[in-house]
């Protein structure tokens, strides 16, 4: 059987690293982003929309469901940061981030949820940060959204393990994308001596992490949090 993943933020980087991968797996995906894409495959759909638009959220879910009757694989990828004092930090910024990291991970994870639920079997991954643990200056707003996800997570593990969906988190350690391009080079160099492994993360370290949690094999693994690079 085809297995049908949503990969959210599919355009670049991570995201569109993972598309390709499970293409390259036979899987059916379907991606968004804020931008178009240019992945074209026969099996990969695109879907322009902003993940906390819930109307547009809905609307690719249904599409996705009326087309392939079944979403196996939700990887709430897509996510934004903003390195500042929190003193100096606008509420625009704090509500661009949490619409984007939070809100547009609950939604696709309710919508996509109901789908798996009628199958019986779903598997969620939803993108953290080494940022939480790691307490890091500068990203008091992006942090916060990401430990509101990785709460999330957990709630959602057991309010959905009854349907045979399971739901985790990664947490990846810096990885070169545009996610960090704007991070001053003494920062990301403090970060990896923090790390166990001070190395920067490759986004097939991140796939091999998925390819766990998405296992059919995986089905006892859920609500946990799994930081990349030694991170506790």
């Amino acid at each position: 059987m085809r297995r049908v993943t949503v990969v959210t933020g599919s355009s670049k980087g991570i995201g569109r690293y993972l598309a390709e991968h499970y293409l390259e797996k036979g899987h059916y995906v379907a991606g968004c982003s804020r931008t178009e894409s240019g992945l074209v495959h026969d099996c990969y759909d695109h879907f322009h929309l902003d993940v906390s638009d819930e109307k547009a959220v809905k609307a690719m879910v249904a599409r996705i469901y009326q087309k392939h009757k079944r979403i196996d694989h939700l990887l709430n990828n897509a996510g934004v940061s903003s390195l500042n004092h929190s003193l100096l930090t606008p509420l625009s910024t704090v509500e661009k981030i949490f619409s984007t990291n939070l809100f547009g991970c609950f939604l696709f994870s309710r919508e996509v949820g109901k789908i798996m639920a009628r199958n019986r079997f779903g598997r969620i991954v939803n993108f953290s940060s080494v940022a939480v643990p790691l307490a890091l200056e500068g990203e008091a707003v992006y942090a916060a959204s990401k430990s509101a996800v990785e709460t999330l997570t957990r709630i959602l593990a057991k309010e959905l393990a009854p349907s045979g969906i399971t739901c985790n988190s990664i947490g990846p350690s810096p990885i070169p994308t545009d996610l960090i391009r704007n991070v001053p080079e003494q920062k990301i160099t403090e970060i990896l001596a923090r790390q166990a492994i001070h190395e920067l993360g490759a986004f097939e370290d991140v796939a091999h992490i998925l390819d766990f949690f998405l296992s059919e094999k995986s089905g006892k693994v859920t609500g946990q949090i799994l930081y990349m690079c030694g991170v506790s």
